[in-house]
């Protein structure tokens, strides 16, 4: 038995628990790190494209593993069986539990750099996520709905119903005409939090200056966004921000 070997088999049970832990963090971590150098390297549109494949072949081959070793059932394309038996009311609710899990990723985030470094490098890395992040999210859900490449506003707002946002905070859109619509966050997780701490509004405009036009344009190029207004901007009690999305043609 190798030195290497030894170690690990010597290994009490408290530490293989958190090395198990740890490894599945190492796994997520390198796969994004794979995907921010990529996007990089060969620029975001390729980036997309590749990380499509490397899912497809990467997602599984981990739950297959997986679920062989701590015994639940997977099909054929690496989704575990489960889900299929859950009922619609047992998988919204599982898909809010997972957007108030990704909000406090990345509240989390932010306010570890916060702490260590001010809110200005926080936000700085925060509206840089968000160039990323937003194409990202923007492209998954075109694919999950089979939306059309120049799917124009009728498009823009079926994705902007399926974003994480909006399992966790309650939003709404106005038509103005066939070609612009306003889109308003009416409640917001991250401010209604702030207001029962007595806090003022969180300074978001610069994030959403990122977001939203980043978004639109993955969705349909033609697309151009206008901040209607967004905090620190004053806005009335029914909505904290609100944009406007125009088709130019």
């Amino acid at each position: 038995m190798s030195e290497m070997n030894r170690i690990i088999d010597e290994a009490d049970q408290s530490l293989l628990v958190a090395l198990v832990l740890d490894a599945l963090r190492r796994t997520m971590v390198h796969y994004g790190f794979w995907f921010a150098e990529v996007e990089h390297q060969l620029g975001m549109e390729l980036a997309l494209k590749i990380e499509k494949s490397a899912w497809a072949g990467s997602s599984a081959n981990q739950m297959r593993r997986l679920g062989k070793i701590l015994g639940f059932a997977v099909e054929e394309d690496g989704t575990p069986s489960r889900l299929r038996q859950m009922s619609r009311e047992q998988l919204i609710d599982l898909l809010k539990n997972l957007g108030v899990n990704w909000l406090a990723n990345d509240g989390i985030w932010f306010q570890a750099i916060e702490k260590e470094h001010g809110m200005v490098d926080a936000k700085r890395c925060n509206d840089s996520c968000w160039t990323r992040y937003s194409p990202y999210e923007a492209e998954r859900i075109k694919e999950l709905l089979g939306l059309p490449e120049a799917g124009g506003i009728p498009a823009l707002k079926k994705a902007l119903a399926f974003r994480m946002y909006a399992l966790i905070n309650r939003q709404s859109i106005e038509d103005l005409d066939a070609d612009t619509i306003i889109f308003r966050m009416n409640e917001c997780r991250v401010q209604r939090a702030r207001q029962r701490k007595g806090l003022p509004d969180y300074p978001c405009k610069s994030v959403g200056l990122v977001e939203y036009p980043y978004f639109a344009r993955t969705i349909d190029s033609r697309i151009r966004t206008e901040c209607v207004g967004c905090p620190p901007d004053p806005h009335p009690e029914d909505w904290f921000c609100a944009w406007k999305f125009t088709l130019e043609k």
